[in-house]
C-alpha cells in the first residue's frame, strides 16, 4: 500500500525536523502511513519545491510548506 502521506525535505534544512515531528505525530494519531522524500533525489520533486521544502502532500495534494500546520494536516486526512 502506498503511503498517503509525503513529507518532502533536503538535507541541511532548518524546517525540516518541525515538519518531520508534525507529520509524524499526526499521522501515527490517524494511523496513516507517510514517507520522506529528498527533494534533490527527484528532478521532478526538485524543479516544483526547490524553494518551497519542507512540502506536505496528501493524496498528491499539496497541504503545506515551510511551516507544517497540524490542523489543516489532520483536516486533510479526514
Amino acid at each position: 500500500m502506498a503511503a498517503r502521506v509525503s513529507l518532502i525535505t533536503r538535507q541541511g534544512c532548518h524546517l525540516c525536523p518541525d515538519a518531520r515531528s508534525v507529520v509524524r505525530e499526526v499521522c501515527d494519531e490517524a494511523g496513516v502511513d507517510w514517507r520522506e522524500v529528498d527533494v534533490e533525489a527527484d528532478s521532478r520533486l526538485l524543479e516544483r519545491f526547490a524553494d518551497e521544502v519542507p512540502v506536505v502532500i496528501v493524496d498528491g495534494q499539496v497541504v503545506g510548506f515551510w511551516h507544517i500546520d497540524a490542523a489543516r494536516l489532520r483536516s486533510a486526512l479526514a
